[in-house]
């Protein structure tokens, strides 16, 4: 990360969660200042607090909801990591009000919080899900990323808003990695939606360096991707079972509220624009104003790509590669050490 961290106050919204417990982590071994963890759990602060065991890390009880919580939260500080989200695409499509409240009204709180405490960057997580968002989730944190970007055309008073967009994180807290490793542990067969389903994979390191390049990179409302490979959910569940040593077996149940078959990380219309940063685009914000007789030229348009970047036209990784990136997870690794006495018997 950006060496200006050293010494600095940093504030990570939803900071107890898997994204907040490894960014902290790397923020004191990086020298930081202070961090600052908001969320609303105090048993998961609590917990935090006894893992840690660090004097600078403070624990603030708060809802990005709640201009006074972020408004408390981000005084003093210089640099915010917005991870605090409802995230649970079938849970957002029975409460999508709950969704607006945390993901569009939250974020908003907290940038314009940030601005007023004169915050010198703050970086909004969101995912592939809003791009051509077709549930709650994904509709809460596209217009999440428009709030941030018409804070870069309004101008920023000082303080850079960037987001960052990936797709699933191995073994974060609520995805299905951990579930599937449940289901098999128990003895229970594997439940899929749908085989062919494609998603992105991308390991929980992966995320949090997209964060740090966005840091130090990012320039007012530039979303920032993380290139990733795909695979199929049955392929995941096949090399899952492969790992454990159990018959390559799932039970398909169909497809839950609000699913796609595959997503997109980055429309067609945006790669026409973005830059490549090798394993990351920048998508830079659309800086013009509403008077659009200014920008209109003679010509033709230039080229753009001829497809959206999706997990269905991504590099696909054989069960024998998510065999092989599974076995890299902290996570997966414990539990294999955990079976190997009765594995060897």
């Amino acid at each position: 990360m950006n060496p200006t961290t050293a010494g600095r106050r940093v504030l990570i919204t939803g900071g107890t969660g898997s994204f907040g417990r490894t960014m902290t982590r790397r923020l004191l071994d990086r020298g930081v200042g202070e961090v600052r963890v908001l969320s609303r759990d105090e048993a998961k602060q609590d917990e935090m607090r006894r893992a840690l065991g660090d004097a600078r890390v403070s624990y603030h009880i708060g809802d990005v909801r709640d201009y006074d919580s972020v408004q408390r939260a981000s005084r003093g500080v210089d640099f915010v990591f917005h991870a605090a989200a409802l995230k649970q695409v079938p849970s957002c499509e029975f409460f999508p009000l709950e969704a607006v409240r945390t993901n569009v009204l939250g974020s908003a709180n907290l940038i314009e919080a940030a601005t007023r405490n004169g915050v010198r960057s703050v970086v909004v997580l969101s995912t592939d899900k809003a791009v051509q968002p077709i549930n709650a989730m994904g509709l809460t944190k596209a217009l999440m990323e428009k709030v941030a970007q018409a804070h870069a055309r309004r101008g920023s008073g000082g303080t850079v808003v960037s987001c960052v967009r990936y797709g699933n994180v191995m073994c974060s807290r609520g995805s299905v990695i951990p579930l599937f490793v449940e289901q098999i542990r128990s003895g229970a067969m594997p439940t899929v939606t749908n085989p062919a389903m494609t998603r992105f994979l991308m390991s929980l390191a992966d995320s949090v360096e997209l964060v740090e390049h966005a840091f130090a990179h990012a320039r007012p409302g530039d979303v920032f991707v993380r290139k990733a490979a795909a695979c199929a959910i049955g392929d995941l569940v096949v090399a899952l079972c492969q790992l454990f040593d159990v018959p390559a077996k799932y039970d398909v149940i169909g497809v839950r509220h609000g699913e796609k078959q595959h997503e997109t990380l980055a429309s067609r219309e945006e790669l026409a624009r973005a830059e490549d940063f090798g394993d990351f685009y920048r998508v830079p914000v659309d800086a013009r104003d509403l008077n659009y007789a200014a920008y209109v030229t003679e010509g033709t348009l230039g080229g753009r790509p001829a497809e959206d970047f999706t997990s269905a036209n991504a590099r696909r990784l054989t069960v024998p590669e998510i065999v092989a990136l599974l076995r890299t997870l902290p996570e997966i690794r414990a539990e294999l050490a955990l079976r190997e006495p009765v594995l060897t018997q």
